[in-house]
């Protein structure tokens, strides 16, 4: 069966980790570590250790957790990295869209175009809303953000959520052009793929078996084509590679090998999307698995104490490597990896997989990251 029209034709792919910046690193799974609590030093280590690894981006996610609001860490790591984008964990409705926009500006300027965005429109922390009113809302932040960067001269917005009348729009400039930071987008939900069909960039994915995978990304394409538009593919998952397959599955079994399964579901609850769709699927697949793998070499212990992404690739590094080249064949142009801990398990992709991988970034493949941009932060005229 044809792969689905995608924006970045070319088989290369975003290789990104992730950065526990929300409470999530262990070495045994649900066993808290004083080590490896959510620090700026800890989380930052991850951070320079994926830069210097040659990683193309890392995730910052966002949540009500002890540990680092995303865009103030990105914000502070940005200056302290080499060629790594970041990519923030941003919930919709929290700020005022103008000064989000502004804020986002900023750090876009500070790591000179280095900066991608993944929307979130979860609950706000202590608030329940419908999915329809977080739905619209978030469409409207969007197409404001959108607006205030493509827009020169005065901006107007009027609609449910927002009334805005603003005389310019410098302050909302961005260093990336044509259109501002990539957004990323993920959920299963028919209001959140519609929203990611009409306004983001990148289509985020959770484990599931390659036939579903396969059977979503048609559907998203034909949903983006609807509105005129391609959209790119990125998946998620989390890995744990060894040298041998024996390996890989030892490493799994021991980092469940403490796990309360009461203080796991405790965990999993922390989370303001313990009750999305994506993760209900996850848990709904691990439940019909057998020895907790949903397919070769797709292991979802990990959604025992997490809520999210839950499952991992496992295997020895040329399967994993086959199963991330299967991905690629299908349409996906972006990876999110990550696992336990860490700085360890980063460090063991790079040195098993990474760099087998044809990579790029998905911000300077889409014309977003150009060179010497005219901005009123770089050389535009002072006004």
């Amino acid at each position: 069966m044809n792969p689905p029209a995608i924006r970045t034709p070319d088989r290369k792919a975003e290789i990104a980790w992730f950065s526990a910046i929300c409470g999530d690193d262990y070495e045994f799974l649900g066993v808290p570590d004083g080590s490896l609590r959510s620090s700026y030093e800890h989380c930052g280590d991850i951070v320079r250790k994926a830069d210097a690894l040659g990683y193309q981006n890392i995730l910052l996610p966002s949540g009500w957790i002890a540990g680092q609001d995303a865009l103030a860490f990105a914000s502070a790591m940005a200056p302290q990295t080499r060629q790594i984008n970041q990519l923030v964990a941003l919930r919709m409705g929290e700020v005022w869209p103008p000064m989000l926009a502004r804020a986002i500006a900023t750090v876009d300027h500070i790591a000179k175009g280095r900066l991608c965005i993944n929307i979130i429109s979860s609950d706000m922390p202590g608030c329940r809303e419908s999915n329809e009113i977080r739905y619209e809302r978030a469409s409207e932040i969007i197409q404001i953000l959108q607006g205030l960067w493509r827009t020169d001269g005065p901006y107007e917005w009027k609609d449910k959520f927002y009334n805005i009348s603003l005389p310019n729009t410098e302050a909302a400039k961005t260093y990336q052009q044509n259109g501002g930071p990539l957004m990323y987008f993920g959920g299963i939900s028919p209001a959140a793929q519609d929203l990611c069909a009409k306004h983001c960039d990148v289509f985020l994915m959770w484990p599931e078996t390659e036939d579903r995978i396969a059977e979503t990304m048609r559907s998203m394409s034909e949903k983006a084509a609807g509105y005129g538009r391609k959209i790119d593919f990125g998946f998620r998952a989390h890995v744990i590679v060894r040298e041998t397959e024996a390996e890989a599955r030892a490493a799994a079994d021991h980092l469940i090998s403490r796990l309360d399964a009461a203080k796991g579901q405790e965990i999993k609850d922390r989370s303001m999307d313990s009750r999305s769709a994506g993760v209900l699927r996850q848990d709904e697949l691990r439940a019909q698995s057998r020895d907790l793998f949903i397919e070769d070499h797709l292991w979802s212990g990990i959604g025992l104490a997490r809520s999210g992404c839950g499952s991992a690739i496992v295997g020895d590094p040329d399967q994993v490597l086959a199963k991330l080249n299967r991905y690629m064949d299908m349409g996906m142009r972006a990876f999110i990896l990550s696992g336990y801990p860490h700085l360890e398990e980063c460090d063991l992709f790079a040195k098993h997989v990474l760099p087998k991988l044809p990579s790029c970034r998905l911000n300077e493949a889409q014309g977003r990251l150009v060179k010497d941009p005219v901005t009123p932060l770089t050389t535009a005229e002072r006004k």
